[in-house]
């Protein structure tokens, strides 16, 4: 599998992504500056966590007007995987990739800790490896990881299963107190309409290999590669 990982002033997480990937792959991604306009020929982009541009203004917004993104949205509309992580979920709703916003943590605190998830949706290229209703454990690390969406738009999503993740407790059970940051229902991942779209707030790349203390996020890069590869 080919991909690419794109790179903006303020990223601080795409090597730890293009080590998950190469891992999974067995191919280094190329690494692509935000004021590039041409993305190479690859099976999936990842929009990798950090704080693009600082955060000034609100958080993705200065990166989803970076010259590359206008090659990202046309390659996802054309159905190329996409999946951006952390400060890259923020970056696809700004760019209108995915729908609602994040905005700041309910604690107006700044988390770094591992959660709890549960799988919600499993009929994606991202989460087929995982059970329904698996619980797994990912680090989160954000000030504005707060998911917000209307009224209309969270039964859609609800409705079309499009809600990837949950935070959860360690025996699958939604509640408030396994929310890290206030997020609209416990939701931690949401999927474009066509499933082919994929933003999360926690960091699979940072437990994707044991010696980083768990691999619970390896089976969503290993799900890509052999989707790639069928």
């Amino acid at each position: 599998m080919k991909s690419a990982v794109i790179v903006f002033p303020g990223s601080n997480c795409d090597r730890d992504v293009q080590v998950a990937l190469r891992a999974s792959s067995g191919v280094a991604p190329a690494m692509v500056w935000h004021r590039e306009t041409t993305l190479p020929k690859v099976d999936l982009i990842v929009i990798p966590g950090g704080f693009s541009y600082g955060d000034y203004l609100r958080s993705g917004a200065m990166a989803a007007r970076s010259p590359i993104m206008r090659a990202v949205i046309d390659a996802a509309d054309r159905g190329l995987p996409i999946l951006g992580i952390c400060n890259g979920f923020q970056v696809l709703t700004e760019c209108g990739l995915l729908p609602g916003v994040l905005m700041r943590n309910a604690g107006l605190r700044f988390v770094c800790r591992d959660v709890d998830l549960r799988v919600e949706a499993t009929d994606s290229l991202f989460t087929r490896a995982y059970a329904p209703d698996q619980v797994i454990r990912i680090p989160v690390a954000h000030h504005d990881g707060n998911y917000f969406t209307d009224n209309e738009t969270l039964a859609r999503l609800n409705g079309d299963n499009r809600i990837a993740f949950r935070y959860a407790m360690d025996n699958g059970e939604i509640t408030d107190e396994a929310n890290p940051n206030g997020s609209l229902e416990n939701i931690a991942g949401v999927l474009s309409e066509n499933r082919r779209v994929l933003g999360v707030m926690p960091h699979p790349e940072r437990l994707a290999d044991p010696l980083l203390g768990g691999t619970d996020g390896r089976p969503m890069f290993d799900a890509l590669v052999e989707a790639a590869a069928a």
